[in-house]
């Protein structure tokens, strides 16, 4: 079973106010840039990955912020997820082709920040 964005997609082209509390458009770019968010999205650039293993790969995020983060992405139509029906159940997650999207952009920035860092010391 897969999941994605509740509710119906918008008319291509259609113009959202940002700057209105009420725009859908302001609530994905807050899941996206949140605390969390961003570090989701960067870590499934590459593949799709488990409850656990995104978990892991994400140092310092509780699996309480993680599952919340994960819903509201997945409600956004960002992430995917499927549910194994096994026990336990196997919970994998991946980023759609908005996620995608969203992600390069991000993952870009991302590898330019960490390019112009100055290298890391021993100690």
């Amino acid at each position: 079973m897969m999941e994605g964005m509740q509710g119906s997609r918008v008319e291509t082209g259609k113009q959202y106010d940002v700057f209105h509390t009420d725009c859908l458009a302001r609530n994905v770019v807050d899941h996206v840039t949140g605390r969390w968010g961003i570090w989701v999205l960067i870590a499934l650039r590459r593949n799709s990955l488990r409850f656990y293993e995104l978990r892991d790969s994400i140092q310092g995020i509780s699996e309480k912020m993680l599952a919340q983060t994960l819903r509201a992405l997945v409600q956004d139509g960002l992430v995917w997820r499927k549910v194994e029906p096994t026990t336990p159940p196997q919970v994998t997650y991946g980023l759609t082709e908005f996620g995608r999207d969203i992600g390069e952009p991000l993952t870009e920035l991302f590898d330019r920040i960490t390019r112009q860092l100055p290298p890391r010391t021993a100690g």
